[in-house]
């Protein structure tokens, strides 16, 4: 039942994160996700990375690149405060394995994942598996998540393997300008699925990069949907922030300099 005050006005219990991107071509997205590392994590108990922290992760033998070990030693830092930081892959980082969550300090979650805080049953997932209107992008997501594709990909030399996903990425830009928002964004009966196969009254995920709280049904029976940003610091419209849970149960909206802030309320019959 959704009763508690979107108004967080208690200590943080917990925040969510997405789509941050991480990427050496991008140095002021990366020092504002360090920042929020370094000085806003911490006042939490739990930290929810879903997906897309990185731009591509090639394989845990990349870890020991210059701008992965800067990324890898503030996750560190961050755990060794307290709090517990836990990932779900997305679509450019499903690659992170359990040897890379250990060494750092994390846990991994699949997708998706239960969690019950402050009151709530909350669904966490990255909200690709979501998009089932883009049928291209499924049955690729299809293929990639196969534990046999995995093996003979991670086979390759680290070269090689970024050459691939480079093209990947080309491709996918290509792809997307010929596509609809709607036909990028969540599916509406697949989300109806996720709220009734986890019996949660919340979902949060990112992905789609259109930020925003989504109302469904009303009273007793009303769900909420929660999208988290996308981060780009380095465009002159600057994006990106996260999602705060309060002990009193209230969420609340930070954007990536850690100002409150209101996003679009939308209710779907």
């Amino acid at each position: 039942m959704i009763s508690k005050s979107d108004k967080a006005q208690s200590s943080p219990i917990a925040l969510f994160v997405s789509d941050v991107h991480l990427q050496q071509a991008l140095p002021r997205t990366t020092e504002a996700f360090l920042t929020f590392l370094r000085e806003k994590a911490p006042c939490a108990k739990q930290l929810y990375l879903l997906g897309d922290l990185f731009e591509y992760w090639a394989g845990d033998d990349d870890i020991d690149s210059d701008y992965n070990q800067r990324i890898v030693s503030a996750i560190r830092d961050a755990t060794a405060t307290g709090i517990d930081i836990f990932w779900i892959g997305g679509n450019r980082d499903f690659l992170v394995s359990a040897g890379f969550a250990a060494s750092v300090g994390i846990t991994l979650l699949p997708d998706p994942h239960v969690v019950e805080l402050a009151g709530w049953r909350i669904a966490l997932t990255h909200g690709d598996a979501q998009c089932t209107d883009d049928h291209d992008y499924m049955a690729f997501r299809s293929q990639v998540r196969q534990e046999e594709w995995q093996r003979q990909f991670l086979a390759m030399p680290l070269a090689q393997r970024k050459a691939i996903i480079n093209g990947l990425r080309n491709s996918s830009r290509e792809a997307q300008r010929g596509k609809s928002y709607e036909t990028m964004d969540v599916n509406g009966s697949a989300i109806a699925t996720l709220f009734d196969s986890t019996s949660a009254s919340v979902i949060i995920h990112g992905h789609t990069h259109r930020p925003g709280r989504h109302e469904y049904g009303n009273g007793a029976d009303k769900r909420i949907r929660y999208v988290l940003p996308d981060w780009d610091c380095d465009e002159e419209s600057q994006r990106g922030g996260w999602l705060t849970l309060g002990e009193d149960g209230g969420f609340t909206f930070f954007d990536a300099t850690g100002n409150a802030c209101e996003t679009a309320i939308r209710t779907v019959s």
